[in-house]
């Protein structure tokens, strides 16, 4: 189905893998296939099938950002157009409704970190670098990296990151809070499928509703977001779901949710 992507659903999990050696750079193809793979994880939520993605790479990078041999053939007029085609498909994958983690077994640069921010979870392995390289190139962060860095580390640390260009370490991105785990490159994997198991056992309607209200309030005042809060706990009060966490809990045993 994919052409630099590898896509397959174990126990509610979907895990992608990029595969577009050397480097998984971000060429028109793969960025066409990571919007469909958003796509198709949405269709599998709805379905059912899936309630929680993790994304990784195969090789020494995650994702080493544009393809700049693609770039250097490109016609002024049709590099802006390139631009919003990698930030539409980085807003796809942020706009996934269930929960979403990348395992950076590779370092990732530039359009490849912003991949990573476009999750909400990032575990990276030892030994790994990450960073926004794009003013070294006399370019910027154009596909959310501006926006999605800072809400995570503040402004100053991402003026930083952003302005020097600078690549950081993955104890250095952990420590300022641009990502939550470093494991060693062994325990990468098998530590965000194990996340990912644990939160595919709660309750699917509970977990989405929980990801929207976090995100969605992101930018409310207060007042707004408790709002928002409360109108996404009602949507879980209905559910058969809600019924059986409570039926477990009296019952002594591990809950079976349907996801309704």
């Amino acid at each position: 189905m994919y052409q630099h992507l590898s896509y397959q659903i174990t126990d509610f999990v979907s895990l992608v893998t990029i595969d577009r050696p050397p480097v998984n750079a971000l060429n028109r193809e793969l960025v066409a296939e990571l919007g469909q793979v958003a796509e198709n994880i949405e269709t599998d939520v709805a379905a059912g099938k899936v309630r929680v993605a993790v994304f990784t790479g195969k090789g020494k990078v995650f994702c080493a950002g544009a393809d700049l041999k693609e770039r250097l053939n490109m016609p002024e007029n049709e590099v802006a157009t390139a631009v919003r085609g990698i930030g539409a498909a980085m807003h796809k994958l942020a706009a996934i409704t269930v929960p979403t983690i990348a395992a950076l077994q590779g370092s990732a640069f530039g359009g490849g970190f912003e991949l990573a921010l476009a999750t909400d979870i990032r575990l990276l392995a030892q030994n790994i670098q990450v960073g926004l390289r794009e003013t070294a190139l006399a370019i910027m962060p154009g596909a959310g990296g501006t926006q999605r860095l800072t809400r995570l580390i503040g402004p100053g640390n991402a003026v930083l990151w952003i302005t020097s260009a600078r690549l950081f370490s993955a104890e250095e991105a952990v420590r300022q809070g641009a990502a939550s785990f470093v494991t060693p490159a062994e325990d990468l994997l098998p530590t965000a499928l194990e996340i990912a198991s644990e939160i595919a056992a709660n309750g699917p309607v509970a977990v989405r509703q929980a990801k929207k209200a976090i995100l969605a309030g992101l930018n409310k005042p207060l007042s707004e977001g408790l709002e928002l809060e409360f109108e996404c706990y009602q949507k879980t009060i209905p559910t058969a779901d809600r019924l059986e966490g409570l039926a477990s809990f009296k019952e002594k045993r591990l809950p079976r949710y349907k996801g309704r």
